[in-house]
């Protein structure tokens, strides 16, 4: 069995490593990501510039492709160039921070690259952690964080999903881990409202000229049953099932339409 391992962090992300770990006992696995951080980059292909591939020596001395664009080419290239058949399951992550919520997962690039990866019919499992202080360490002067109850908890899954695939109707997995997770069980939650709640700092550059900077305050769900609420309010891990088809009703709609 093949495993592809992307990410949106970057090749040289701590948590890819640990994903790739998770799934060595069980597959042939390959790791090709952006070269660079590309975190909020949604599902975007790069088709107006070339795409460079490099290798990498990963830390565990396995070789890797940094991909010199989003999480969706790496994903395209990994496919239809580096690998030679379609891989039986597709990791993107672990990714650093949550991707939970109806108005944030389009905008993720840990989900970018899943949905491309879903969408040619590959089990596809996106998986994400809360980081806190307590997480990060430095190890020779690069920062290291523990992604080690990610790492079982993804193994486990992945035996699920190599085992039996995945449900009709069911494209990718999108599971969170809390910081402090209450047990080693998932919780099988729906999408929350959103993750954050936007906030715009406008600011002058030395000339006067105004610009601005997108940031967020966290928004914590009062909704039992929902990714943020489980996650946020009773640290569970969660577990989303997903599908790419976003056809809402269209007998609804030919009804408006009269």
């Amino acid at each position: 069995m093949k495993a592809l391992i992307s990410n949106d962090d970057g090749i040289t992300a701590s948590g890819i490593l640990v994903a790739k770990k998770s799934v060595d006992d069980l597959c042939d696995t390959y790791v090709v990501a952006p070269e660079t951080q590309q975190s909020g980059i949604g599902h975007a292909l790069t088709l107006y510039e070339p795409l460079r591939v490099n290798e990498h020596v990963l830390k565990d001395g396995s070789i890797g492709y940094g991909v010199s664009g989003t999480p969706t080419d790496a994903v395209t290239i990994a496919l239809f160039e580096i690998m030679d058949e379609k891989p039986d399951i597709m990791i993107s992550g672990i990714n650093t921070g949550f991707n939970i919520g109806k108005a944030e997962l389009t905008t993720s690039g840990t989900l970018g690259a899943a949905m491309e990866a879903a969408s040619f019919n590959i089990p596809t499992i996106a998986i994400s952690q809360e980081v806190t202080r307590d997480d990060v360490k430095f190890e020779n002067g690069a920062i290291e964080i523990d992604f080690d109850f990610a790492g079982k908890m993804l193994n486990k899954l992945a035996k699920i999903v190599l085992k039996k695939g995945l449900p009709e109707g069911i494209d990718l997995l999108n599971v969170n881990i809390p910081a402090n997770p209450r047990d080693e069980e998932f919780e099988v939650v729906k999408l929350g409202k959103r993750m954050y709640t936007p906030i715009i700092q406008k600011r002058l550059d030395p000339r006067e000229k105004p610009y601005y900077w997108i940031g967020g305050e966290p928004y914590v769900s009062d909704e039992p049953g929902s990714d943020g609420y489980e996650l946020r309010r009773e640290q569970k891990t969660t577990i989303t099932p997903l599908k790419i088809d976003l056809t809402s009703d269209m007998d609804l709609l030919k009804e408006w339409l009269r």
